[in-house]
């Protein structure tokens, strides 16, 4: 069965967004590029390996040694897990191709979700050039290895999000009522759901959400087609004048 090009995932607000896979080929770009920032550390290793041997004693040198392949350990093997984690689910490979790896639910990955689908990437390399990951990806609805299968994870084409200048809330002018009290308690709910957790989602799921959500308020509100207020600004708006911060 070919896996699908688009993922949908239903939010707590009951909002559908919808996600552009990542191909093979896509994420075949962001490991080698990994692979090369790798094999580039890897390089300094040896180099700093042979400048020891060169100035340390015998005593100390099997330790500093030692030390050199516990770091180069770590660097193979927790590169993408620490940058994953780090980073929100992008490596320097996929921010440079704009993949992001998410969980299934839409929400960032968790360390443990890193640690958990970079575990079985031993397995997924596995006879060599990520055979058994590549033929996973074929088989899979969501183009997922099996590092992905176990963290419930999915890897994501991320959408540039445009970035106009936000006013602080200070210089902001005071905004005319919206007529928030013809929403309904639902409506309301969802606005101050998506408010309280837009922080702990990527920017483009942010977006696409903050966007659903306006429409639907301008549908219900008879917002003018020509307002021209920011999406989340809208919603903020509409949350404030419901708790009565508008009088």
């Amino acid at each position: 069965m070919p896996p699908s090009e688009k993922l949908t995932i239903d939010t707590p607000e009951h909002i559908a967004l919808e996600f552009s896979l990542a191909s093979a080929g896509s994420r075949f770009l962001a490991i080698a590029i990994d692979t090369l920032i790798q094999f580039g550390s890897m390089l300094v290793l040896v180099f700093v390996a042979g400048m020891l041997g060169a100035v340390l004693p015998r005593a100390t040198l099997s330790w500093a040694f030692a030390v050199l392949i516990f770091v180069g350990f770590l660097l193979y093997y927790g590169y993408f897990a620490w940058f994953e984690a780090l980073w929100n689910g992008q490596t320097p490979g996929k921010r440079a191709i704009r993949l992001r790896v998410i969980s299934t639910s839409g929400r960032p990955i968790t360390l443990y979700d890193s640690l958990l689908r970079n575990l079985l990437r031993i397995v997924d390399q596995v006879p060599g050039f990520y055979a058994i990951g590549l033929l996973s990806l074929f088989f899979t609805e969501r183009n997922q290895r099996l590092g992905d299968l176990a963290a419930d994870t999915v890897v994501v084409a991320e959408q540039p999000i445009a970035r106009g200048h936000v006013a602080s809330p200070a210089s902001r002018p005071a905004a005319a009522r919206r007529g928030a009290v013809r929403l309904t308690a639902e409506d309301l709910v969802m606005v101050e759901r998506f408010l309280s957790r837009r922080s702990e989602v990527p920017d483009d799921v942010r977006a696409q959400a903050a966007k659903a959500i306006a429409a639907r308020v301008r549908q219900q509100l008879n917002v003018p087609s020509d307002d021209s207020t920011a999406d989340e600004t809208l919603l903020e708006e509409v949350a404030a004048e419901a708790r009565g911060g508008w009088r």
